[in-house]
């Protein structure tokens, strides 16, 4: 991965959104969703992170998540699947902040691999990674993923915190890569509103047909690793199911979703409020969440 973030001084000012309401689709929609992501960059390097010493027990707690794998290979993937698509995009400022999430991801990647680097977690040999086919579906498969699995990560770092399984120094060290991974959610879902407006009309309905054929794939996906969860692979890739079970076998599902949804509208309260805010899987767990308590 290149260790150097994109260099974005000197942006255009004419690319400042304006003040007062912004219709989805327009021009200063687009200008807002991407300054709002180049403007909040954090400069952190991974390399300089300094992982504080863990106990015995704390080590093996995190050394037991069944995440580090796919947590890495994804970041992996990520970030090729975003870059790809960006060296497709021609527009100047949507280029740049697509760049820029590509160069997140590529970061994540980076910080997970000195994490595990640094309390001996054994990672299995990573795949190849490669894009094939159409570079837009890639880019669609990998926001629609993150908005799915960062909602649920946001609440299960919290509840992490609360219960002192992470010890505060972890959780500190690795708060900025949860919210970046808010800012991606963010950027995808007004990047969603703004291409499906700006498009040629004749073009909507395929664009509509890959975004339903893409919920399709990611619901098969997890339908099937759900299916793998008492299989014999020590790890798999869905951290809900198995990441809760780690933290706490007494985690009630409701108030796991309650917390999911408060921490995911905790961190979207740090944007411009006229950005569109992830909606499916929030309205899914607000569903979810009436039937529970029925």
């Amino acid at each position: 991965m290149n260790a150097r973030a994109p260099a974005y001084a000197g942006l255009d000012p004419a690319d400042a959104p304006p003040d007062g309401p912004i219709r989805p689709g327009s021009e200063a929609h687009k200008n807002l969703f991407c300054r709002t992501l180049l403007d909040t960059f954090d400069p952190y390097k991974p390399q300089v992170i300094d992982w504080p010493p863990l106990d015995a027990e704390t080590r093996e707690h995190l050394i037991r998540l069944p995440i580090w794998d796919i947590a890495v290979q994804t970041e992996g993937r990520a970030r090729l699947n975003v870059a790809a698509y960006g060296a497709m995009v021609s527009d100047p400022l949507l280029k740049r902040a697509i760049e820029l999430n590509a160069f997140e991801e590529g970061r994540h990647k980076h910080v997970l691999s000195n994490l595990v680097a640094a309390y001996g977690i054994e990672l299995a040999p990573e795949p190849e990674y490669a894009v094939r086919g159409d570079p837009e579906w890639a880019f669609m498969v990998t926001g629609y993923s993150e908005a799915i699995d960062s909602f649920f990560a946001f609440g299960l770092f919290e509840t992490a915190k609360r219960s002192g399984f992470f010890p505060a120094a972890l959780v500190d060290t690795f708060e900025p890569v949860i919210q970046e991974e808010a800012r991606h959610i963010l950027f995808f879902r007004n990047w969603v509103a703004w291409h499906r407006r700006t498009m040629p009309w004749w073009r909507r309905p395929y664009f509509e047909l890959k975004v339903f054929a893409v919920w399709l794939f990611l619901i098969w996906e997890r339908i099937d690793i759900a299916r793998d969860v008492s299989g014999a692979a020590p790890q798999d890739n869905n951290f809900t199911v198995t990441g809760a079970k780690e933290i706490g076998n007494d985690i009630n599902v409701a108030e796991l979703l309650e917390l999911c949804l408060s921490e995911n509208d905790r961190r979207m309260s740090r944007y411009d409020p006229r950005l569109l805010r992830p909606s499916t899987v929030p309205a899914l767990a607000r569903l979810a969440r009436r039937f529970l308590r029925r």
